[in-house]
């Protein structure tokens, strides 16, 4: 039995542009979800049908199967419903289970995906979708006012008192293929729900919702981490990663700044294990070059085309941009944390740099987040 997971992601989006290519903890939102099918076991494929090139390309550097979408189900207007048959169409498949993921629930957990899976191919359910308990206290507007829905609102009953009751979260759904083929909708039968984590029920439709889920990327994300074994190289710059990003002057002019001796322990302990280090700052200052002596790694100051001194260290020294670390905290480490295979932001970032991270470090420059990554590179936290 066929298990295929569609993931609908047209580039029309009013209330955050090109919503599907958004970036939560450094991976598009509809990488995300290519991910947390690919990671789920019980799902053989996984398409995207799309619209849009850009979509397309994303999806393909993803691992995903591509279905193009015609202009005809893209539009603002189209159901997702039309999206899902045109997908079945395009694959020619008439039975098996469909899964329907979206891209606007950044943090699926591929358990989930298989449990659903599984309720269909028992037969427990021919349709279900994830879901969260709730027990809120739900109300209905009449012409007389508000009535209780789940409740008599002249009682007050504890919470576990009340009817168990679900909320969609629109994460996914899966499906009986020709069931839904002949109900034409992704509800039918005898539909089941599989619980989700209440924390990670978040989706994406306005920006306050995507500045929610980058927030929680930085703490969820954490329970999954990315796997750093292929790191070879680990480039940094230099204020705010390995300073707080404030300094001291004196009366002279002269400048100094605090940085952290943990941070130089692990940057030893990369050393001996052989990860190749680099600094790459904007500023030109002394106290730079002093550092980097004492640490025993190169240092590129006064430049802002980091990018163009990163890849010429690397075909030095023989390393791709997908085995490199960079670490950063301003919107001039952008160009460098997209170009690397494991951008990290530091506790201290801007928000645009967190949301292009991997990893975001729980401390803040200057006070341990190289420590931090060096124990994670080493396998020690």
């Amino acid at each position: 039995m066929t298990v295929v997971a569609v993931i609908p992601a047209r580039g029309g989006s009013k209330g955050i542009p090109l919503k599907n290519l958004q970036r939560v903890g450094g991976v598009s939102l509809v990488g995300r979800a290519i991910a947390s099918c690919k990671r789920a076991t019980a799902i053989d494929r996984v398409c995207v049908s799309t619209d849009d090139e850009r979509i397309k390309n994303e999806a393909l550097a993803h691992g995903a199967e591509v279905i193009n979408r015609p202009a005809a189900i893209a539009g603002d207007t189209a159901s997702s419903e039309s999206a899902l048959t045109h997908a079945l169409d395009d694959l020619q498949l008439t039975d098996g289970v469909l899964v329907f993921v979206q891209c606007t629930s950044p943090f699926i957990d591929p358990e989930s995906l298989n449990e659903a899976v599984t309720r269909i191919q028992a037969g427990a359910n021919d349709s279900v979708f994830s879901a969260v308990q709730t027990w809120d206290f739900l109300w209905s507007p009449t012409e007389q006012g508000v009535v209780g829905v789940n409740h008599d609102l002249r009682t007050r009953p504890r919470r576990q008192e009340l009817p168990t009751a679900y909320r969609e979260t629109g994460a996914f759904y899966a499906m009986d293929i020709a069931g839904f083929r002949k109900a034409e909708h992704r509800f039918f039968g005898i539909v089941g729900s599989v619980e989700v984590d209440r924390q990670g029920a978040v989706d994406i439709d306005e920006p306050s919702d995507l500045e929610l889920a980058r927030a929680l990327a930085s703490v969820l994300d954490k329970r999954d981490l990315p796997d750093f074994s292929e790191v070879r190289a680990l480039v940094m710059d230099f204020d705010g990663v390995h300073t707080d990003d404030s300094v001291f002057v004196d009366q002279h002019g002269d400048e100094a700044v605090r940085v952290s001796r943990s941070d130089g322990m692990g940057i030893r302990r990369l050393r001996d294990a052989g990860v190749q280090m680099m600094i790459i700052s904007s500023e030109e200052n002394p106290v730079v070059t002093k550092r980097a002596e004492k640490l025993k790694i190169e240092v590129v100051q006064g430049t802002f085309a980091k990018l163009e001194h990163l890849d010429v260290w690397l075909t030095s020294a023989g390393i791709e941009r997908d085995q490199t670390m960079y670490i950063g905290n301003d919107v001039n480490d952008l160009e460098c944390m997209n170009a690397v295979g494991y951008p990290v932001a530091v506790a201290n970032a801007i928000d645009s740099v967190k949301a292009v991270a991997i990893y975001v470090t729980t401390r803040a420059g200057g006070s341990g987040a190289i420590r931090e990554v060096a124990d994670l590179l080493l396998g020690n936290d």
